[in-house]
């Protein structure tokens, strides 16, 4: 059953049950928003909670692709976001989740802030916010159990808030292109972040752990069939990279790969500094890939949410910068499930000319 998005806020409350299945589409009169959100439905959800174990959130998928987000975008969120005022200094870091986001964040924020060190000691939650966080902010009662005690600590910015944001804003978000505001590459600059999605997956898997939004006793192949079935917040994965990729050429957009940040740092920092027509010398370039190096940026506070963790908000098992490491994906990997994955990338691939930097 798909349900329009305007006014949704009315229309959904935050305890959804079975009756959400006689919802009529509801017309968009003040905020354009063109795709259908369809709910998951009663079955969707206790699997996916059921695997989870932590969260009681409800979830949709997003227009033709199916893209999946937590109910709270529905709720006017979707439309507030795709008609984001922007101006032209605005400048946005997109990528599915775990490709290297915080790692481009902070090489951009520096180059853009004349590689001011002291003021990138502030955390880059303040400096680089996420557009759309705002639909973790839970207002609904969470489990008991401490390993849930998360959400009701957390209020991340909501979009207005950023929307008022002095310029130049930093912007972060991992929604494909066709959630984000149509004119965003007219108006805006847009670094893109792409990364091989069997690590990808290792690394969110762990995310999952970290922000307590998964039981600790959950084991990664199955995790891994949820990946790549569609059935995890943002997926479909390659529906969203692909999105990116066809725009690479557009003059607003750069599109990189985590592997060959990794692989050439020193050359990646010149290409964005080029991108942003931004001169930096060489012992400029021999600082920054200092400050960004793998081990350096683990410690570094402002990067790696230290402070939650410390609070016990997050759980002490692994970071949230964990282990960077390119093919760490092996580990994880047992044939079946790499024989699995193997197809699955040549089926999304096929009549593309996207590949993975070898």
């Amino acid at each position: 059953m798909l349900i329009g998005v305007t006014k949704i806020i009315n229309a959904l409350v935050p305890s959804v049950s079975p009756v959400e299945t006689s919802l009529q589409v509801v017309a968009m009169d003040e905020l354009n928003f063109p795709y259908d959100i369809t709910p998951f439905t009663e079955e969707e959800n206790k699997e996916f909670l059921n695997f989870l174990q932590g969260l009681t959130k409800k979830y949709s998928r997003i227009g033709p692709k199916g893209y999946v987000l937590i109910r709270e975008y529905d709720r006017g969120m979707a439309a507030n976001i795709y008609n984001f005022p922007l101006r032209s200094d605005d400048v946005f870091v997109i990528s599915f989740p775990k490709s290297g986001t915080t790692w481009t964040q902070e090489l951009v924020w520096l180059l853009l802030n004349d590689l001011d060190y002291e003021k990138a000691k502030k955390s880059l939650n303040y400096r680089f916010p996420f557009l759309e966080a705002s639909m973790f902010d839970f207002e609904q009662p969470v489990p008991e159990d401490p390993r849930y005690a998360i959400s009701k600590e957390i209020k991340p910015p909501t979009v207005d808030q950023i929307k008022n944001m002095p310029s130049p804003k930093f912007i972060k978000s991992h929604l494909p292109l066709s959630l984000l505001p149509p004119n965003l590459l007219e108006k805006s600059k847009v670094v893109y972040v792409a990364r091989d999605p069997r690590d990808v997956a290792v690394s969110f898997f762990h995310h999952y752990k970290l922000m307590k939004m998964m039981a600790p006793d959950r084991d990664f192949k199955t995790y891994w069939s949820y990946f790549i079935n569609s059935k995890l917040l943002w997926t479909p994965y390659f529906a969203s990279v692909l999105e990116a990729w066809e725009k690479r050429n557009h003059p607003n957009m750069l599109f990189l790969f985590y592997e060959e940040l990794s692989k050439d740092l020193s050359g990646k920092i010149r290409r964005v500094a080029n991108f942003f027509d931004k001169k930096i010398t060489d012992v400029q370039i021999d600082e920054l890939k200092e400050h960004l190096k793998f081990d350096n940026f683990k410690k570094n506070k402002s990067v790696n949410y230290q402070d939650m963790q410390d609070k016990g908000l997050f759980s002490n098992d692994g970071g949230f910068v964990r282990k960077g490491k390119v093919g760490g994906w092996r580990e994880h990997f047992d044939e079946e499930m790499t024989a699995q994955a193997e197809k699955w990338i040549n089926e999304n691939l096929k009549g593309t000319d996207f590949r993975f930097p070898q």
